[in-house]
């Protein structure tokens, strides 16, 4: 088959796609159409954490598939129940809501946001989000993504949004007011370039937030899930969210998202407020269930802070030898690599060499790799990466 044409006569046309078809993977490594292996330091854009078609998340997916997919949330399901008890008991949370992906837990988290300012804030409604923030692609989250290109096109954007500067608490301070419902930040931006925030600047928010009577929000889709080096980012900096999103990694892959709030906010959903027929259905929590168990089996959240260090490490020792290379940014296995050049034919030479990374925000590489990532995986890379700057050069 040629995907590519077959691709072009019938899928629209929303991806710029790489010139290859995946068809298997395992752990580190994808294989595609043509039998090529690949090292994979991108894990489906911070989601396979686990590495790809990891045994006991298939397990857990083909039994429950074999025993029931589908009722509704009209009735109890026992899987969603156990995973919304173990996601509380290790976060700050005290309820979950499930859905599908990371756009419709920020969805929900800003709806929740808006229904919680109608009954306790006078009906306050609006909303500040971030310069360079990605949020999703709904129309509401939409409007809380602060990046221009994201919005061309789709303009009315959803009103009472306002973009400040990120890591600038002094901006959010000036913008805030009693129409204020929420803040929404990413602890660490992935796509608007690894953007890491100063020490102070999370704490700052949560002070701001509490002075005002207004939500905080932290979207964790990304930076979730052992990604920066522990279960989520928040917990790095000590500083507890109202609300967090989660998705991408919380299924390695397969399709969840969720919305977690302190009781208090929470309570803010009623019967008929909010819903998602396939939100925190059997399959989507069996398999986030299995992540679980495979986290706290494997020490996942170890290896991050471990080999994270030593994959920093090693890209700086990179840049060190490369005029092009700017800065070394990042926590755990969310890494960054901005260059004053675009970064795109870096991401091509290395996925010829059976290297897949990435580049966000046009100049900065991107390394999101499965979190059971080696030491010898990334010394594979680093030689390869280093041909490419030089290269480039």
């Amino acid at each position: 088959m040629d995907f590519k044409k077959e691709c072009e006569n019938y899928s629209m046309n929303t991806y710029a796609r790489l010139p290859v078809a995946f068809v298997e993977g395992a752990g580190m490594r994808l294989w595609d159409s043509e039998g090529f292996e690949y090292l994979d330091f991108l894990a489906g854009i911070a989601t396979a954490n686990l590495g790809h078609a990891h045994p006991a998340v298939a397990e857990a997916v083909c039994d429950q598939a074999w025993t029931l997919v589908h009722t509704s949330n009209l009735y109890h399901i026992k899987p969603q129940i156990e995973l919304a008890g173990r996601l509380c008991g290790m976060s700050f949370a005290d309820k979950a809501f499930f859905c599908n992906s990371g756009a419709e837990a920020n969805e929900g988290a800003l709806k929740l946001a808006r229904r919680w300012g109608h009954e306790n804030k006078n009906g306050a409604s609006e909303i500040i989000a971030m310069e360079g923030s990605f949020h999703g692609r709904t129309l509401f989250t939409l409007s809380a993504t602060g990046q221009a290109k994201f919005h061309k096109g789709f303009e009315p954007l959803v009103p009472g949004v306002h973009i400040v500067p990120y890591n600038d608490l002094k901006a959010v301070e000036e913008k805030i007011n009693e129409q204020t419902a929420a803040v929404i930040v990413e602890p660490l931006q992935g796509e608007g370039g690894v953007i890491v925030p100063a020490e102070e600047y999370l704490s700052g928010l949560r002070e701001i937030c509490d002075k005002n009577n207004v939500l905080l929000i932290f979207d964790e889709v990304q930076t979730g899930m052992g990604r920066t080096g522990e279960m989520f980012a928040y917990q790095r900096e000590g500083v507890p969210p109202d609300v967090m999103t989660l998705a991408k990694a919380l299924g390695n892959g397969f399709p969840i998202g969720a919305v977690m709030a302190k009781d208090e906010v929470a309570c803010a959903f009623t019967p008929g407020t909010h819903a998602a027929t396939f939100g925190g259905n059997f399959l989507a929590c069996r398999a986030a269930n299995a992540v679980l168990d495979q986290f706290e089996k494997l020490n996942i959240v170890e290896n991050v802070k471990k080999n994270g260090e030593y994959f920093k490490g090693r890209l700086e020792e990179t840049a060190k030898e490369r005029r092009i290379v700017n800065e070394v940014r990042g926590k755990g296995l969310l890494l960054g690599m901005e260059l004053s050049v675009s970064g795109k034919p870096v991401v091509d030479y290395c996925m010829k060499e059976g290297m897949i990374i990435n580049c966000t925000a046009d100049k900065v590489l991107r390394f999101a790799p499965p979190l059971i990532v080696t030491k010898e995986d990334i010394d594979t890379l680093v030689p390869i990466l280093d041909n490419a700057l030089r290269e480039l050069e």
